[in-house]
C-alpha cells in the first residue's frame, strides 16, 4: 500500500456534506442548521454514507456541543447561526487543500475552515477568523476542532458492561523538566478528562495526545502546533445500564481572555491542530505520524545529522580549554563543535550567564583575540562552528534591562517579569532580529542554537492594544517568534538551526518547522534519559530529537555504554570524557569512536526515513519489566537498530527482543555490538521468536544491528 491516497468528497444539498479522506483515514463534518458538525472518523477509509440511505453519522443529540470548533467572539459564540458562503479544494500532486467559508449572523466575521490532506492518514486543521467590522473584535475562545468522535454500543462487541474498560488514553505523564517524555496509558473514565501544557501546567509536556479503543482497535492522535497553552479534552459520556458510549474531543488554544483582539480588517490565522486515525498499533499511530510530520510540517527543510558537539558552562570555557576540547572532540568523531551559554560572559563568570544573557556580544577578556579565533580553530580541525543564544530573555546585567523595562513582559497583577522579552512589540522583534542576523553574519555560524530559559507562567503577559482593551500577549508573542525565525532561516538556508527551551520546553510541531532539530531534554541522568528518549520519539521523528552523550551529569548514573547508545538511534551529541588537563582514556575513546562510526556509516543513512518502534512505550510498565528496549528501521526493512537498556529494578538479566522492522521474508546478517558477535538468521525468526539480549547488571545496554542479505 503506498499511503499516498487523498481527497474531499463533497456532497452539496439541503444538508451539504465535507469527507476528507488521507490513507485510510476518514474525518466527515455536515453544514446543518447553521452549523459545521462533526459527523465522526472512520479508520478503514469508508465514507461515513457508503450505504447512502443510512449514513454512519453519530448523532449529533448526544452532544451539547457538536460543532466542529468552538469560537468565541466578544463573548458570543459564533459556532451557530453561520451562512455557508463557499467551499473549495485545491489539488496538488502531494496535498490537497479546502477550505469552508462561513458568514456568522451573531458577530461581523467570517471564517475560513482549512484542511490539508497529504496521503498520510493525518490531516491538519486551521481556522482564519476575518473581522469585516470597522471595530476591534476580542477573541475569547479558541478550540481548532471539537465534536463528537464516535458513539459505541458496546455490548455488541462485548458481554462486559465495563464502560471504563473501553477507551484508554495516552500522554506525557508529566510536565516538569527532566521528565519530557515519560509516556503513560491511562483509563480514559466517565465524565471529562483535560490534559493541559503550559497554561495551567509547566512548559515541559509536548503537546500530544493518543486515543486507544480497546474494543475496536483503533487509536486516535493529535498534536497542537502551538508554543503556548494547549488542552485536549476527551468528554466521554457512557452509561453501564445501557452500555452505550458517546466520546467528544476537543484541542484548544488557553491564555487569559481576550486571547487576541482582531483589528478592524484584520483576517487572524489560528495555530494549527493536526490530528489523525489508524486500525492498528501505536506504533501504526507514531509512525503515520512521523510520515505526516515529515511530508507536511518539515516538508523540504533538509535534515541535519552532523555529530554534534560543544561545551559551555560546566568548563572554564577558555581558549585554551575550548581549543583542547576541540580537539578531543574531534578525535571522538564530532562534526560541529558548539560553544554553549558563557561566551558573553567575563572569565570566571561563564556560570552566571544569566545575568549576561542579551549582550550577545562575545566578552573581549575572554577572547581577546576575539571569538574567530575558536572559529578559525574549528575550521582548521575540520569541524563546524556553531554558537547558542537565548534571545527570548534579558539578565540583569545587560544595559536594556534598565533602559527599557517595557521590552519585559507583565503579567494581570501588572508586574514586571524577571527576563522575559515581549515580543508582542514591534521594537522588542527588531531588537531580537537584528541581534540574531549580527551574531549569524559576524561570527559566520554554521549553526545557531537558539535556547530559552524563562518561567512558563511569564508566556501569559498582558498588553494594552491602544482600544481600550487589555490583551494576553501570548498569540501575538509566538506568532513573532515563528515569524522571526521563519525570516532568518530563509535568510540564512545553509545555517542550521537547532532548538532548545531550557531543554524540552518548547519542541512543539509550530516552533519546529523553522528548525532542522531539537534538544527535547537538558536532563542526560539515567534513567530518565532513556524514558526522554523512548517518549519523545513518539512525538518527533527520531532523526529530529538531539540527544546526548556525556556531560551535563550523565557520568553519574549508568555505564558507559548506556549513555552512548541512548544517542544512537535519534540526532547525536557528545560531550567531552575527560578534564582539559588530563589524558583521555583510551578505553573510552575506543568505544565513542567505534560508536559514532557505526552511527555514521550503517545507522545515520536510513535514519531521515526510518520506522520507530517502541516496545516498551509506557514509562511505568516499563519501569516494572525492568527494560526499555526501542528500534528503528529503514522504511525498505534493509536494516535496522535496537537498543535494549537495563533500570535501576531489573530482576533478570536477559530480555526477549522480537524486532519489528525486519522482513519475514528476508535472510538477516545481525551483530549484537557488545561482543561483536555476527550471525545468520531468518526475518521470521527475528520478527516472530526474536532473539535473547544478555545484559548482565543494571543501568546497561546492547545495541543490534542488523542487515539484509
Amino acid at each position: 500500500m503506498s499511503g499516498k491516497f487523498f481527497d474531499v468528497y463533497h456532497k452539496s444539498g439541503d444538508v451539504p456534506n465535507f469527507c476528507y479522506r488521507s490513507g485510510m483515514m476518514v474525518y466527515e463534518e455536515k453544514f446543518y442548521n447553521g452549523a459545521l458538525i462533526s459527523c465522526g472518523y472512520n479508520a478503514s477509509g469508508y465514507p461515513l454514507d457508503v450505504l447512502s440511505n443510512f449514513p454512519s453519522h453519530i448523532d449529533k443529540r448526544h452532544y451539547t456541543e457538536p460543532y466542529s470548533f468552538n469560537i468565541e467572539i466578544d463573548g458570543r459564540s459564533v459556532d451557530y447561526g453561520l451562512t455557508l458562503k463557499d467551499f473549495k479544494v485545491d489539488k496538488a500532486d502531494n496535498s490537497a487543500h479546502a477550505v469552508i467559508t462561513l458568514d456568522s449572523s451573531e458577530m461581523p466575521v467570517r471564517l475560513y475552515v482549512h484542511t490539508i490532506l497529504d496521503g498520510s492518514q493525518m490531516f491538519t486543521r486551521y481556522i482564519e477568523i476575518e473581522n469585516l467590522s470597522d471595530k476591534p473584535l476580542c477573541l475569547s475562545r479558541l478550540s481548532l476542532i471539537s465534536g463528537g468522535v464516535e458513539d459505541m454500543d458496546v455490548e455488541r462487541l462485548t458481554s462486559s458492561r465495563d464502560v471504563n474498560e473501553v477507551y484508554s488514553y495516552g500522554c506525557f505523564g508529566d510536565d516538569r523538566w527532566g521528565r519530557e517524555g515519560e509516556f503513560e496509558w491511562r483509563s480514559l473514565n466517565t465524565e471529562t478528562t483535560c490534559i493541559d501544557t503550559r497554561y495551567n501546567r509547566d512548559r515541559f509536556r509536548h503537546p500530544v495526545v493518543f486515543l486507544k479503543n480497546n474494543l475496536m482497535g483503533t487509536i486516535m492522535f493529535a498534536q497542537i502546533a502551538w508554543s503556548g497553552g494547549c488542552r485536549f479534552t476527551f468528554d466521554y459520556n457512557a452509561k453501564a445500564e445501557n452500555a452505550s458510549s458517546h466520546l467528544a474531543f476537543k484541542a484548544e488554544v488557553l491564555s487569559h481572555n481576550p486571547m487576541y483582539v482582531i483589528a478592524a480588517g484584520e483576517k487572524f490565522r489560528t495555530p494549527e491542530v493536526h490530528i489523525g486515525l489508524v486500525h492498528g498499533g501505536l506504533d501504526e499511530a507514531v509512525n503515520e505520524m512521523h510520515s505526516h510530520i515529515r511530508r507536511s510540517v518539515f516538508g523540504d527543510a533538509p535534515v541535519s545529522l552532523l555529530v554534534g558537539a560543544g561545551m559551555g558552562a560546566e568548563h572554564d570555557m577558555s581558549v585554551e580549554t575550548s581549543k583542547r576540547f576541540i580537539d578531543n572532540l574531534a578525535e571522538m568523531g564530532a562534526e560541529v563543535f558548539i560553544v554553549d551559554a558563557g561566551w558573553a560572559c567575563p572569565p570566571n563568570l561563564e556560570t552566571h550567564w544569566g545575568e549576561y544573557n542579551g549582550i550577545n556580544v562575545a566578552d573581549a577578556d575572554r577572547y581577546p583575540n576575539g571569538l574567530e579565533e575558536i572559529v578559525d580553530y574549528c575550521h582548521s580541525k575540520g569541524l563546524k562552528f556553531g554558537l547558542w543564544a537565548d534571545i527570548d530573555s534579558l539578565g540583569r546585567l545587560v544595559p536594556i534591562y534598565d533602559e527599557h523595562p517595557e521590552y519585559r513582559s507583565k503579567n494581570t497583577l501588572d508586574e514586571r517579569s524577571g527576563n522575559f522579552v515581549d515580543y508582542s512589540r514591534d521594537e522588542t522583534v527588531k531588537w531580537a532580529e537584528n541581534n540574531l542576523t549580527r551574531i549569524i553574519s559576524d561570527y559566520k555560524i554554521d549553526l545557531l542554537r537558539i535556547d530559552c530559559n524563562v518561567d512558563y507562567r511569564d508566556y501569559f503577559g498582558v498588553r494594552d492594544t491602544g482600544y481600550g482593551i487589555k490583551e494576553c500577549t501570548s498569540i501575538r508573542h509566538f506568532n513573532a517568534v515563528y515569524g522571526i525565525f521563519s525570516r532568518l532561516k530563509a535568510r540564512f538556508p545553509d545555517v542550521v538551526f537547532e532548538n532548545c527551551a531550557g531543554g524540552g520546553g518548547r519542541t512543539d510541531l509550530g516552533m519546529m518547522k523553522s528548525f532542522n532539530h531539537t534538544w527535547v531534554s537538558d536532563c542526560q541522568c539515567a534513567p530518565h534519559s532513556v524514558y526522554i528518549t523512548n517518549g519523545m520519539t513518539m512525538a518527533l521523528p527520531p532523526e529530529r530529537v538531539d540527544r546526548l552523550f556525556a556531560g551535563m551529569g550523565c557520568h553519574s548514573f549508568g555505564s558507559f555504554d548506556l549513555h552512548m547508545r541512548n544517542t544512537m538511534l535519534t540526532h547525536m551529541s557528545l560531550n567531552v570524557i575527560s578534564p582539559a588537563a588530563a589524558q583521555m582514556n583510551t578505553q573510552q575513546l575506543e568505544f565513542v569512536r567505534h560508536s559514532t562510526d557505526v552511527y555514521k556509516n550503517f545507522i545515520r543513512g536510513f535514519l531521515p526515513c526510518s520506522k520507530v518502534y517502541h516496545h516498551t512505550p509506557d514509562t511505568l510498565c516499563a519501569e516494572k519489566c525492568g527494560f526499555v528496549a526501542l528500534e528503528v528501521s529503514a522504511e525498505d526493512k534493509s536494516k535496522g537498530a535496537a537498543a535494549v537498556f537495563s533500570l535501576p529494578l531489573a530482576s533478570a538479566d536477559r530480555y526477549r527482543l522480537c524486532l519489528k522492522g525486519a522482513d519475514i521474508s528476508r535472510m538477516y546478517s545481525v551483530t549484537f555490538d557488545n561482543s561483536g558477535a555476527t550471525f545468520e538468521i531468518s526475518g521470521a525468526e527475528l520478527v516472530q521468536c526474536g532473539v535473547e539480549v544478555f545484559i548482565p547488571s543494571q543501568m546497561a545496554s546492547e545495541l543490534v544491528l542488523y542487515e539484509a542479505l
